[in-house]
């Protein structure tokens, strides 16, 4: 993942700099977006920082595993929505991402999907 401004960075300050994660998609859900000890939720995908995206729900988007080893993403109701390749997406409308395919949440988060290549 990295941090790149979006549609709605002009309205927060972007962080001078966002370290690359690379984290491995594997189970039954991938749910993406900030902690909450309210809700009881942890999400696989953990985009409370630093630096924190303001615009990140607790629960932004989640991604299923589709046929064929794909994946599906879907926005359960994020505050501030969710883009994928440029397409705002509906809330709860699944839409299938695969390598290369960019989803944008938040002021700044952009998560790039990459197929791990086998060695």
């Amino acid at each position: 993942m990295i941090a790149q401004g979006g549609p709605d960075s002009e309205r927060v300050l972007f962080p001078p700099y966002c370290p690359r994660r690379d984290i491995p998609l594997a189970g039954p859900e991938i749910r993406i977006g900030r902690p909450s000890r309210s809700r009881n939720l942890v999400p696989e995908i953990d985009l409370s920082g630093p630096p924190e995206d303001p615009g990140v729900s607790h629960l932004h988007a989640v991604l299923l595993p589709g046929p064929g080893g794909g994946w599906t993403l879907v926005d359960p109701g994020s505050a501030n929505g969710t883009v994928v390749n440029g397409r705002q997406i509906g809330i709860n409308e699944p839409v299938p991402v695969g390598d290369g395919d960019r989803i944008h949440l938040g002021a700044w988060t952009l998560i790039t999907l990459r197929r791990r290549r086998e060695t």
